[in-house]
């Protein structure tokens, strides 16, 4: 790989004994902490969470937060997580709230996107009903300069390039596209020539992680407790980078490590093992 690579320390990645849709999704490991590990381990970029973000918040304002950050070069911010932006009623309520505490953060923080997705446990998608949802959430990212990312998960329904790409297409904003996780397009089946025939200008958001040839327990499960950093798995981190480069893609890559066992680990080590293990991959291309 000849061009220089700046990683990002997805959110789950670092923070600590809790997962999406837990108890409680607020790290367990202080923020300042995570900062100073992902920075020291060679980290440029952090994700931060909804619920953990209206803790720090509170806890430091986010003027401190971002001259912690600042303070040790974590230039790249992204956001999440968006759901029910589709939604109508209550959920719609909630879910616009949410949107607003994360466009507030985009804000104040700098981030360079936010993170969305479609609706669990289920395949149907009205493509142009989200397409005009989508286009709404764009243009309130438009106003403070942000992208918007819809991750494609297999246990959504916008779980394959089709569904996903439709959505971003008809909803025609230039700051809107797609989060690529090697994670969700390997247990999705999605092939990576797939990914490589994508515009470059869908790729708001890639991330790296890796994982067991096989499932372990459910595909919630599998995703929640059993990934590995990159480079311990059956997944072929390489011939992923090779297909989103050849995409055109030329950002920043997410590592993405959500797993039981790593995440009660010292959070340097949790840093430097994910950090090091996903630059390894790269370093296999040159």
């Amino acid at each position: 790989m000849k061009r220089k690579i700046e990683l990002i320390a997805s959110y789950w990645t670092l923070a600590g004994d809790c997962y999406a849709l837990g108890p409680n999704e607020v790290a367990t490991i202080p923020l300042k902490d995570r900062i100073e590990a992902a920075a020291w381990a060679g980290y440029t970029g952090m994700g931060l969470a909804h619920q953990d973000l209206v803790f720090n918040k509170a806890k430091y304002g986010y003027a401190e937060m971002k001259r912690m950050l600042n303070d040790h070069g974590i230039v790249h911010v992204e956001v999440e997580f968006l759901g029910d932006w589709f939604e109508k009623g209550d959920k719609k309520k909630a879910s616009d709230a949410i949107r607003r505490d994360l466009l507030e953060a985009a804000h104040e923080l700098g981030a360079r996107n936010m993170k969305a997705a479609g609706e669990m446990w289920t395949e149907v998608c009205d493509v142009p009903r989200y397409a005009e949802a989508f286009a709404s959430v764009c243009e309130d990212a438009a106003e403070i300069g942000i992208e918007v990312a819809i991750e494609i998960l297999p246990m959504t329904n916008i779980r394959t390039l089709e569904t996903a790409t439709g959505i971003v297409s008809q909803a025609g904003h230039d700051n809107g596209g797609l989060c690529i996780d090697i994670w969700h397009m390997v247990r999705g089946g999605i092939s990576f020539d797939e990914v490589a025939k994508l515009p470059a200008s869908y790729f708001k958001s890639v991330e790296i992680d890796d994982a067991k040839a096989e499932i372990e327990g459910t595909i919630w499960e599998d995703t929640l407790f059993h990934r590995l950093y990159p480079g311990e798995g059956a997944f072929d981190c390489p011939g992923f980078i090779n297909a989103v480069e050849k995409a055109g893609f030329r950002g920043v890559y997410g590592v993405e490590v959500i797993s039981d066992t790593y995440r009660k680990l010292p959070v340097r080590e949790q840093a430097k093992r994910s950090f090091d293990g996903t630059m390894a991959q790269f370093a296999k291309l040159d």
